[in-house]
């Protein structure tokens, strides 16, 4: 048998693999990996995808030994361990993309059977988290439609968490309401950056600002409190609403609390700086067109000079 007939036969089976993944047969799944590679034992997409659904399957092993475990917590077991997993991706190396979505298809769909179970019971109908994890689910498995009627639901109960908004600005990214989503990811960047899970977000608005960012050279918790300043600056968080009294009341003291840490911890600058930035453009959304709006914006234009010259010089003069 020659190579194009190996390579033909290893697709094949391969293709079969993930979709018995996505049918929540892994016993099938891993079979078709091992014949792939039993026809070709340096097939390095049958070794990558056998890798990660035995990273996943170990998972599931430990689950099943823990005994008496309830279907929610069941289903935010699978969920929590996305974190640990793309770790573990970063250390494997090379992605293929056609075997994260299937694994992200049969991952998600366990949870989902879990959450939906309880859900079909009425009990926790109204749950703000048990809402928020089925939708999380149904975005998992690219079901966007399902997704955005669970999201909504969970962020009206939570509308001062950061990543419950911010799955849900994506979600309206990823169905092509880009204001709507423009506006929740400026909602929630400005609630809390280190809030927010990088690795959960798929849409092409968020990913592209955040590489544009992290090419800056920021990284981990500074590259997320980075991302709503150049969001800003860069023209991509551009719906803007005004404050309450409340809230205004709120983001000034935060900017006070802020600027005085600041004055008294130059070590956690590169922290505070874009923390800062973030609420002071926050505060010129606010005044914009209000009474006495130009001076109060000129007034913060001016602080922002003072503690990130480079930012006032490029973006505001």
């Amino acid at each position: 048998m020659d190579k194009a007939d190996v390579d033909a036969i290893t697709r094949n089976l391969i293709q079969e693999a993930y979709d018995k993944m996505k049918e929540a047969r892994p016993d099938v799944s891993l079979e078709k990996l091992e014949q792939a590679l039993v026809a070709d034992y340096n097939q390095q997409e049958a070794l990558y995808a056998l890798k990660c659904l035995n990273w996943w399957l170990k998972r599931i092993e430990d689950l099943d030994n823990a005994g008496d475990v309830s279907p929610y917590s069941r289903g935010n077991f699978l969920l929590s361990q996305w974190k640990s997993y793309y770790s573990f991706l970063d250390l494997v190396g090379d992605a293929f993309d056609r075997c994260q979505y299937a694994v992200k298809h049969f991952v998600y769909g366990l949870a989902l059977r879990n959450f939906t179970c309880i859900f079909a019971g009425g009990g926790m109908r109204h749950d703000p988290d048990l809402l928020e994890q089925i939708g999380r689910c149904y975005k998992g498995m690219g079901n966007y439609e399902e997704a955005l009627d669970y999201l909504k639901q969970a962020a009206g109960f939570k509308q001062n968490d950061a990543a419950t908004i911010a799955v849900l600005a994506d979600v309206y990214a990823l169905l092509g309401a880009t204001k709507a989503a423009k506006a929740l990811f400026r909602e929630a960047f400005a609630i809390a950056p280190q809030a927010i899970d990088l690795r959960e977000m798929e849409s092409e608005l968020l990913l592209t600002l955040v590489k544009r960012v992290s090419d800056m050279g920021y990284t981990g918790a500074e590259l997320q409190e980075w991302i709503p300043v150049y969001g800003a600056l860069l023209g991509v968080f551009t719906v803007k609403r005004g404050l309450k009294f409340a809230e205004l009341s709120r983001l000034k003291q935060q900017i006070f609390d802020l600027e005085t840490e600041l004055r008294g911890s130059p070590r956690e600058k590169n922290i505070l700086i874009p923390a800062l930035l973030n609420k002071y453009f926050r505060l010129m959304d606010h005044y914009e067109g209000g009474d006495n709006g130009a001076a109060l914006i000129k007034e913060t234009q001016m602080k922002i000079k003072i503690i990130e010259p480079v930012i006032f010089e490029r973006y505001m003069c």
